[in-house]
């Protein structure tokens, strides 16, 4: 990956993980949306239904894609964006059998850091 050390990518490899970003579109997206993926993929993950509809698979990128046109007109874009996440986190988890009591935490509150633990 450009601009990323060999170090940080293995770090952050060397264990599953569900990632999710935002893209401006080019490099196979013809426009802005927003991803996510899970590393490995678990078998069955690209069939998986996810929220909200707008949502699909993206073959050629191997991840989910909801375009941002989806997120912008929706009556509430934060609750859209909100369940894209969840529902891709989700269903990740629930394929590779992660142990989810020991890697999740309560949602957080805006401009509100958490504690360290």
């Amino acid at each position: 990956m450009p601009g990323l050390s060999d170090a940080v990518t293995r770090e952050a490899y060397s264990h599953e993980v569900s990632s999710a970003g935002f893209w401006p579109g080019g490099s196979g997206i013809d426009t802005a949306a927003f991803y996510s993926y899970a590393y490995p993929a678990p078998d069955g993950s690209k069939s998986c239904a996810v929220k909200p509809d707008a949502a699909f698979f993206h073959e050629g990128l191997g991840e989910f894609l909801l375009p941002n046109d989806a997120v912008r007109t929706a009556a509430d874009p934060d609750a859209t964006l909100l369940a894209f996440l969840r529902s891709t986190c989700d269903a990740a988890a629930n394929l590779a059998k992660w142990d989810r009591p020991a890697l999740e935490c309560p949602l957080g509150v805006p401009d509100v850091p958490r504690a360290v633990q």
